[in-house]
């Protein structure tokens, strides 16, 4: 088990071939296929925002963790350390409910519960051409970027929805004590996002016109980093208790299985995109949180920059 416990399940991002969508009574007539973009002009600003997406998340960040930890400081020095009390009884019971939830649970939560929100966004009719245009991610949409994050929150079926989230509260409060939440997060949007980029390129390049949707790209770069700085803990599959198997050879499983799925061409799951997650996170834990470690001048420019705002 990893530090904490975990349990998993298969985590998945499904492609859409002819029938878009996975398990439902009634699904909406497929949109028109649209050919695949041609030239590099599409890639090229593919890849631009996934830089510039991944640029801002750890940027963003690392100023958040800043204010968190002025705030802190603030609490210490005037002997608040902990949150004020609500007025009423109620608001004060779930605050209290709320914090003394550790911090990972309730980051797992918040993106469970982001997930779920836009699971129900799909069951609203009047949604669906927005949910198309902006939560399903594919090469040769319009717009090209923005779905390429949305769509890492985006879940049309139940089943897909739930096994994805299983696995994200297993593995989530793990990653949180390793890396900090404001750490955590922006590694985990980044892993998302480069999991859309990986999607796109071996779509371009295999000329097959698919949709995609689902946060596993994402959840699997939490997974391969998990793998690789704990690669001794034992890893369980939630209906197969018995079954055990260390986290090095998991991770060797995933990536075998993704690698074979691009190969052979199978069409149910996105596999590149689970490639690009997973190796996002291997190489994030290995080499990536070096350069969080020397986040030190941005800091010192933050710092410089609101105190000259708070002189006005």
């Amino acid at each position: 088990m990893l530090p904490g416990g975990v349990t998993t399940r298969l985590c998945c991002r499904w492609r859409s071939v002819r029938q878009p969508w996975i398990r439902q009574s009634r699904p909406p007539p497929p949109p028109p296929e649209t050919p695949l973009p041609r030239g590099s002009s599409q890639l090229t600003k593919a890849t631009a925002f996934t830089i510039g997406c991944c640029g801002a998340s750890f940027l963003g960040a690392a100023v958040w963790q800043y204010e968190r930890m002025r705030r802190e400081a603030r609490a210490i020095i005037s002997q608040r350390w902990t949150w004020e009390p609500k007025r009423g009884g109620l608001r004060q019971q779930l605050n209290t409910w709320w914090h003394s939830i550790p911090e990972g649970n309730r980051v797992a939560y918040g993106l469970i519960a982001a997930n779920a929100v836009v699971f129900l966004l799909w069951r609203v009719p009047r949604m669906e051409p927005i949910m198309l245009r902006y939560f399903v991610s594919h090469p040769a949409s319009k717009p090209l970027c923005l779905p390429m994050f949305l769509s890492t929150f985006s879940h049309h079926s139940f089943f897909h929805l739930a096994a994805n989230m299983v696995v994200l509260n297993s593995f989530a409060p793990t990653a949180v004590a390793l890396l900090g939440r404001e750490q955590f997060l922006a590694m985990y949007v980044s892993g998302g996002v480069v999991s859309s980029l990986a999607s796109y390129l071996h779509k371009v390049a295999t000329h097959r016109a698919a949709m995609s949707l689902g946060a596993s790209g994402a959840i699997l770069a939490v997974v391969g980093a998990l793998c690789v700085q704990y690669p001794d803990a034992q890893l369980s599959i939630i209906f197969l208790p018995f079954f055990t198997f260390s986290a090095a050879a998991a991770l060797k499983g995933v990536l075998a299985f993704d690698t074979a799925g691009m190969l052979f061409h199978w069409h149910l799951l996105d596999h590149a995109a689970h490639l690009g997650g997973t190796l996002f996170g291997v190489g994030y834990v290995l080499y990536g949180h070096e350069i969080w470690k020397r986040r030190e001048p941005i800091l010192n420019t933050w710092h410089q920059l609101r105190e000259g705002w708070g002189r006005r």
